[in-house]
Protein backbone atom coordinates (compact mmCIF):
# COMPACT_ATOMS: atom_id res chain seq x y z
CA UNK A 1 0.00 0.00 0.00
CA UNK A 2 1.23 3.47 -0.38
CA UNK A 3 0.93 6.39 2.14
CA UNK A 4 -2.20 7.81 0.54
CA UNK A 5 -4.35 4.47 1.49
CA UNK A 6 -2.66 4.08 4.45
CA UNK A 7 -3.72 7.57 5.41
CA UNK A 8 -7.25 6.70 4.38
CA UNK A 9 -7.48 3.83 5.78
CA UNK A 10 -6.26 5.11 9.45
CA UNK A 11 -8.72 7.91 8.99
CA UNK A 12 -11.63 5.41 8.34
CA UNK A 13 -10.68 3.66 11.07
CA UNK A 14 -10.31 7.11 13.08
CA UNK A 15 -14.34 7.65 12.09
CA UNK A 16 -14.93 4.35 13.41
CA UNK A 17 -13.84 4.28 16.83
CA UNK A 18 -14.92 7.90 17.15
CA UNK A 19 -18.74 6.65 16.41
CA UNK A 20 -18.50 4.11 18.63
CA UNK A 21 -16.84 6.23 21.35
CA UNK A 22 -13.85 3.80 21.56
CA UNK A 23 -10.92 7.18 20.71
CA UNK A 24 -8.46 7.66 23.21
CA UNK A 25 -6.69 11.08 23.59
CA UNK A 26 -3.56 10.82 21.52
CA UNK A 27 -6.22 9.43 18.62
CA UNK A 28 -8.28 12.14 19.57
CA UNK A 29 -6.00 14.94 18.75
CA UNK A 30 -4.85 12.67 15.09
CA UNK A 31 -8.76 12.69 14.24
CA UNK A 32 -8.98 16.24 14.89
CA UNK A 33 -6.08 16.97 12.79
CA UNK A 34 -7.32 14.95 9.76
CA UNK A 35 -10.58 16.71 9.41
CA UNK A 36 -8.82 20.04 10.06
CA UNK A 37 -6.85 19.26 7.07
CA UNK A 38 -9.38 17.06 4.76
CA UNK A 39 -12.94 19.07 4.11
CA UNK A 40 -14.21 15.80 2.56
CA UNK A 41 -13.60 13.77 5.81
CA UNK A 42 -14.97 16.49 8.05
CA UNK A 43 -17.98 16.15 5.56
CA UNK A 44 -18.11 12.26 5.89
CA UNK A 45 -17.30 12.71 9.75
CA UNK A 46 -20.90 14.94 10.07
CA UNK A 47 -22.39 12.67 8.09
CA UNK A 48 -21.43 9.75 9.78
CA UNK A 49 -22.81 11.64 12.97
CA UNK A 50 -26.08 13.02 11.91
CA UNK A 51 -26.76 9.08 10.67
CA UNK A 52 -25.83 7.84 14.38
CA UNK A 53 -27.64 10.14 16.14
CA UNK A 54 -30.53 9.49 13.63
CA UNK A 55 -30.65 6.07 14.03
CA UNK A 56 -29.67 6.11 17.97
CA UNK A 57 -33.14 8.15 18.76
CA UNK A 58 -35.19 5.54 16.54
CA UNK A 59 -37.98 3.86 17.98
CA UNK A 60 -39.39 0.16 16.95
CA UNK A 61 -43.07 0.37 16.68
CA UNK A 62 -44.69 -2.19 18.57
CA UNK A 63 -47.01 -4.25 16.23
CA UNK A 64 -50.87 -4.12 16.56
CA UNK A 65 -51.99 -6.72 19.40
CA UNK A 66 -53.78 -8.61 16.49
CA UNK A 67 -50.83 -9.33 14.81
CA UNK A 68 -49.41 -10.83 17.88
CA UNK A 69 -52.45 -13.27 18.48
CA UNK A 70 -52.34 -14.52 14.69
CA UNK A 71 -48.28 -14.76 14.86
CA UNK A 72 -49.08 -17.12 18.04
CA UNK A 73 -52.02 -18.93 16.47
CA UNK A 74 -49.64 -19.54 13.55
CA UNK A 75 -46.97 -21.13 15.71
CA UNK A 76 -48.87 -22.92 17.42
CA UNK A 77 -50.90 -24.22 14.75
CA UNK A 78 -47.39 -25.41 13.28
CA UNK A 79 -46.62 -26.90 16.01
CA UNK A 80 -49.88 -29.18 16.55
CA UNK A 81 -49.84 -29.98 13.06
CA UNK A 82 -46.21 -31.16 13.63
CA UNK A 83 -47.05 -33.19 16.36
CA UNK A 84 -49.88 -34.45 14.66
CA UNK A 85 -48.23 -35.93 11.62
CA UNK A 86 -45.54 -37.37 13.97
CA UNK A 87 -48.65 -39.76 15.47
CA UNK A 88 -50.30 -40.58 12.50
CA UNK A 89 -47.45 -41.49 10.76
CA UNK A 90 -46.35 -43.94 13.32
CA UNK A 91 -49.92 -44.94 14.06
CA UNK A 92 -49.92 -46.01 10.08
CA UNK A 93 -46.61 -47.11 10.31
CA UNK A 94 -47.52 -49.77 13.49
CA UNK A 95 -51.23 -50.60 11.99
CA UNK A 96 -49.88 -51.34 8.78
CA UNK A 97 -46.38 -53.16 10.02
CA UNK A 98 -49.41 -55.09 11.99
CA UNK A 99 -51.33 -56.18 9.10
CA UNK A 100 -48.60 -57.28 6.49
CA UNK A 101 -47.33 -59.40 9.99
CA UNK A 102 -50.79 -61.22 10.21
CA UNK A 103 -50.65 -61.42 6.25
CA UNK A 104 -47.57 -62.97 6.04
CA UNK A 105 -47.82 -65.36 9.69
CA UNK A 106 -48.38 -68.14 8.31
CA UNK A 107 -45.10 -67.96 6.15
CA UNK A 108 -43.60 -67.25 9.24
CA UNK A 109 -45.02 -70.10 11.14
CA UNK A 110 -43.00 -72.32 8.64
CA UNK A 111 -40.94 -74.13 10.94
CA UNK A 112 -38.54 -74.84 7.89
CA UNK A 113 -37.43 -71.18 7.64
CA UNK A 114 -34.07 -69.86 9.87
CA UNK A 115 -34.64 -67.26 11.95
CA UNK A 116 -32.57 -64.44 9.87
CA UNK A 117 -34.85 -65.13 7.37
CA UNK A 118 -38.42 -64.39 9.23
CA UNK A 119 -36.63 -61.49 10.96
CA UNK A 120 -35.62 -59.99 7.71
CA UNK A 121 -39.33 -60.60 6.13
CA UNK A 122 -40.09 -58.29 9.16
CA UNK A 123 -37.21 -55.80 8.68
CA UNK A 124 -38.26 -55.47 4.51
CA UNK A 125 -41.99 -55.06 5.77
CA UNK A 126 -41.40 -52.65 8.47
CA UNK A 127 -39.43 -50.61 6.07
CA UNK A 128 -41.91 -50.71 3.28
CA UNK A 129 -44.56 -49.86 5.19
CA UNK A 130 -42.15 -46.52 6.82
CA UNK A 131 -41.46 -45.84 3.28
CA UNK A 132 -45.00 -45.80 1.89
CA UNK A 133 -45.84 -43.68 5.01
CA UNK A 134 -43.53 -41.43 4.25
CA UNK A 135 -43.94 -40.93 0.54
CA UNK A 136 -47.61 -40.35 1.35
CA UNK A 137 -47.09 -37.83 3.67
CA UNK A 138 -44.58 -36.12 1.32
CA UNK A 139 -47.18 -36.16 -1.80
CA UNK A 140 -49.45 -34.38 1.02
CA UNK A 141 -47.41 -31.93 1.68
CA UNK A 142 -46.06 -30.98 -1.68
CA UNK A 143 -49.33 -31.50 -2.96
CA UNK A 144 -50.51 -27.95 -0.92
CA UNK A 145 -47.88 -26.15 -1.24
CA UNK A 146 -46.88 -26.38 -4.51
CA UNK A 147 -46.71 -23.26 -7.12
CA UNK A 148 -46.72 -25.42 -10.28
CA UNK A 149 -49.43 -27.70 -9.97
CA UNK A 150 -52.54 -25.30 -11.89
CA UNK A 151 -49.26 -25.44 -15.18
CA UNK A 152 -50.35 -27.65 -17.63
CA UNK A 153 -47.19 -29.81 -19.52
Amino acid sequence: MNDREDRIERSEELLMQALDGELGADERRELDGLLADNPELRVEWERLSRLKEVTGNMKLRNPPEDLWTGYWTSVYSRFERGIAWILVSIGAIVLLSWGAWEFVQDLMADGDLPAFVKWSILALIVGLVMLLVSVLRHRIFVSQSDPYKEIER
